[in-house]
């Protein structure tokens, strides 16, 4: 037995728009909300529509609230942003040009403050190589770039 839907097509669009006012979202999180609620492809596709040509659905804006807010409160690094990004189906462009936003300061002061903080919770540690590598992984893990972690670690471990 097929199940009916959750709401009506008026009431989706009012609910999606709601939600799109209070946070940007991309197409495929609506996508999923509107799979959930039983919507057929075509009534999906004129929501979406209806989302974008009223400006309350734009993939620009999207990523650059998520990597504003991913740099910064959460400091990730481009390449774990850039994984999330392409998780949500975002384009190659608009991942590009929000990446390309990010400013380069508050990028090394991100990954010099993790790796500072990360070194100081190590101070236990015995062993300077396996201390190295719990930073290294540390770093790495939060999506930021092998050469640039070298750049950052190496000066913390010149005794």
């Amino acid at each position: 037995m097929l199940s009916e839907r959750k709401y009506s097509f008026l009431e989706a669009k009012t609910k999606l728009e709601a939600l799109c006012v209070y946070q940007e979202r991309c197409s495929s999180e609506l996508e999923t909300k509107l799979y959930e609620w039983r919507f057929d492809q075509e009534d999906t596709n004129r929501l979406l529509t209806h989302l974008i040509s009223n400006n309350f659905l734009n993939e620009e804006r999207f990523v650059a609230a998520f990597v504003s807010g991913k740099l910064n409160i959460k400091k990730w690094g481009k390449i774990k942003i850039r994984q999330h990004l392409k998780q949500k189906r975002i384009s190659k462009y608009s991942m590009d040009k929000g990446i390309a936003s990010i400013d380069a300061e508050v990028y090394i002061s991100n990954i010099t403050g993790l790796a500072e903080r990360k070194y100081l919770t190590l101070e236990r540690e015995r062993d300077s190589y396996s201390k190295k590598v719990k930073v290294y992984r540390f770093l790495a893990s939060k999506g930021y770039e092998t050469d640039l972690i070298r750049d950052v670690v190496d000066p913390l471990f010149m005794d």
